[in-house]
C-alpha cells in the first residue's frame, strides 16, 4: 500500500475533487499545454499523479527486471513506472518518485541507457540513480543538462541475501533532493471515467524477450511479468508504441536498443476497466507527452501509472 494514498478508482472522488478532461492538448504538457480545469481553488495537485499535494523533487531509479531481481523493492511507491527494452530484448524498469512519497529503499538498481536521457528531458532536470553505464555513455550522463546523475554514493548498499549483480539498492532520500521540482509532463487526470473505450479486464504488452500483462480487479490493475503475477499494481496503464533503433553507445554483447520517445505514435490506455485506442505526441525533448483520442486529451485516473514502451 502506497504511503498516504488510497488505491481505488474512487479514492480521490471521495475527497470531492475532480480534474476535468482537457481538450486539444496535442502539443505536449511541458508547461505549454492547457491547464487542467475543475480543480478546487488553491488546491495543489501532483503533475505526476493528479492527487492532492505540493510538487516535490523528482527522482528516477533504474531497476532490474530479470527473474533473479524479482520481487523488486519500492515500486508501489512510485508515481510512474516505465518499462523499457534493453539488450537481448529484455526489459528494465525506471521508477519515478516525488520526494514527498519515497519508500525507505528502492532496487535492485541497475545501469542507465541512452533512452533515459531523452525520456527524462520532459521533466525538470530530475535526479537519475543508476549503478553504472557503458564507458562512453557515463560521462554523457554526468554532464547532461537534462538530468542529475546519481551513482556510487554512500546511499547505495548491497543486500547480501541476493546474488550480484541483482543486489544493489538505494536509500533514496538524499538522491531525490538533487532532482528538479516536479512539473507538467503532459498527463491530465479526472476521476470521472471518460466516454468511449471498450470494457477490457486484461491487456498485455511485449518486448522481444519480455512480457507484461495487466489485470483489472475492480479497483486497480495487477501487474504480471513473463507470465508470473507480481506484487505491483497501477491505477492506469499506458502501452506506448515506440520506434526502436540502435543506440549511439554500442556494446560488445550486440544490439543496444534506443527507444524513441520524441515523435508520435499509437498507444493503448487502460483505466477503470476500460481500454482506449489513443495517440501519443511529443514534438521535442523539452515538450511533455500528450495522450489523445480523436484530438482530445484522455485523462487518467488520479494515482499510479505504468507506461510500457513497447517496440
Amino acid at each position: 500500500m502506497r504511503r498516504g494514498r488510497v488505491w481505488g478508482a474512487g479514492a480521490v472522488g471521495a475527497a470531492g475533487v475532480a480534474l476535468a478532461l482537457v481538450a486539444g492538448c496535442t502539443g505536449g504538457g511541458g508547461g505549454g499545454g492547457p491547464e487542467p480545469t475543475g480543480t478546487t481553488s488553491g488546491a495543489a495537485r501532483s503533475f505526476l499523479t493528479g492527487e492532492p499535494g505540493a510538487a516535490g523533487h523528482v527522482l528516477a531509479v533504474k531497476i532490474d527486471n530479470v527473474p533473479a531481481a524479482r520481487p523488486q523493492t519500492g515500486l508501489n511507491d512510485a508515481d510512474i513506472v516505465y518499462a523499457i527494452e534493453v539488450e537481448g530484448g529484455l526489459s528494465r524498469l525506471m521508477a519515478v518518485y516525488d520526494s514527498e512519497h519515497l519508500p525507505s529503499a528502492v532496487g535492485p538498481v541497475r545501469s542507465a541507457r541512452q533512452t533515459d536521457i531523452q525520456l527524462l528531458a520532459e521533466y525538470d532536470k530530475p535526479a537519475l540513480a543508476f549503478s553504472g553505464a557503458q564507458s562512453e555513455l557515463l560521462p554523457v550522463l554526468k554532464k547532461s543538462d537534462t538530468l542529475v546523475a546519481v551513482t556510487g554514493t554512500k546511499d547505495f548498499f548491497r543486500n547480501h541475501d541476493r546474488p550480484a549483480p541483482h543486489n544493489e539498492y538505494l536509500h533514496p532520500e538524499a538522491a531525490a533532493e538533487k532532482g528538479g521540482t516536479a512539473k507538467d509532463i503532459g498527463l491530465r487526470f479526472a476521476t470521472a471515467v471518460p466516454a468511449g473505450g471498450t470494457a477490457v479486464n486484461t491487456a498485455s504488452a511485449k518486448m522481444p524477450a519480455a512480457r507484461f500483462s495487466f489485470a483489472w480487479n475492480g479497483s486497480d490493475y495487477r501487474v504480471s511479468m513473463d507470465g508470473k503475477q507480481s506484487p505491483w499494481k497501477a491505477d492506469n496503464v499506458i502501452i506506448q508504441h515506440v520506434a526502436v533503433k540502435q543506440s549511439d553507445f554500442h556494446s560488445r554483447t550486440g544490439f543496444v536498443p534506443f527507444s524513441q520517445t520524441v515523435g508520435h505514435g499509437s498507444a493503448q490506455i487502460l483505466r477503470n476497466g476500460r481500454s482506449y485506442a489513443a495517440t501519443w505526441d511529443r514534438p521535442s525533448e523539452t515538450d511533455g507527452t500528450a495522450y489523445t483520442v480523436d484530438g482530445r486529451t484522455l485523462p487518467l485516473q488520479p494515482g499510479h501509472t505504468w507506461i510500457v514502451l513497447e517496440p
